[in-house]
């Protein structure tokens, strides 16, 4: 990964302030309300996720909870992966994750999936810390989605999921930054394409999106759910 200008890393390490603030000053019945809307979109826009190893997030720092979405996709077929940091300035592997799994504790204090077996997600549910008008989003700093989703081939369908006072014009992206598929915030559900976000009319249109997408990356094979991570 090549060095990040120090003016564009004070630059996102200002932006991620303000708005890790701002999400975390939100109060509980907005932030289940904002939850909930969600919740029903990513629902109603990736049916096609029951079918597929999802990879997600224990929710930190006021961030959107996928664990209610994840146990409607589980119920009806779907498995679930949690990242773990195995090693700093490495991708991120990811271990199956059920109610009940054996957990310890990483980085921050988050949960993750002790021993069980290492799965490559087909689909990840990703949280930015903000996110711009052309799909890339701003994380943590520590770069572990970048080099996860850099060493992924193929690339897995990415849902970055978050709030609308995440949105920001631009996050000056470095060539190491890789756009989401999909925005997904309690005003709608945004596919990422060549002009950059664009709100859909109706979130089962995200569906067919989806669809070739996966049919495009795995050569004719969706819903193959993900074995082991090499």
């Amino acid at each position: 990964m090549n060095p990040m200008p120090p003016e564009v890393r004070l630059w996102r390490r200002d932006r991620r302030a303000e708005l890790v603030a701002s999400r975390v000053a939100l109060g509980a019945e907005e932030h289940h309300d904002r939850d909930a809307a969600i919740t029903r979109l990513l629902i109603a826009a990736f049916p096609l996720l029951v079918r597929m190893t999802v990879g997600f997030y224990w929710p930190f720092n006021n961030e959107f909870d996928p664990r209610f979405a994840i146990r409607h996709w589980r119920d009806r077929g779907a498995r679930a992966a949690l990242p773990v940091v195995v090693e700093k300035s490495a991708p991120l592997e990811f271990r199956a994750w059920w109610p009940g799994a054996p957990m310890a504790r990483g980085v921050y204090n988050l949960p993750f999936p002790d021993g069980t077996a290492i799965l490559r997600p087909d689909a990840l549910l990703i949280p930015p810390v903000g996110f711009d008008l052309r799909g890339f989003r701003l994380g943590y700093g520590g770069g572990y989605f970048d080099r996860t989703l850099a060493a992924m081939d193929p690339q897995p369908l990415k849902i970055g999921v978050g709030y609308e006072l995440s949105r920001m014009p631009t996050i000056q992206p470095q060539p190491h930054d890789i756009p989401m598929d999909f925005i997904v915030t309690e005003a709608g559900v945004h596919v990422v394409g060549a002009g950059g976000l664009e709100l859909l009319a109706a979130p089962a249109s995200a569906g067919p999106v989806a669809e070739a997408l996966v049919l495009q990356r795995t050569g004719g094979q969706p819903g193959v759910r993900g074995g082991r991570m090499p």
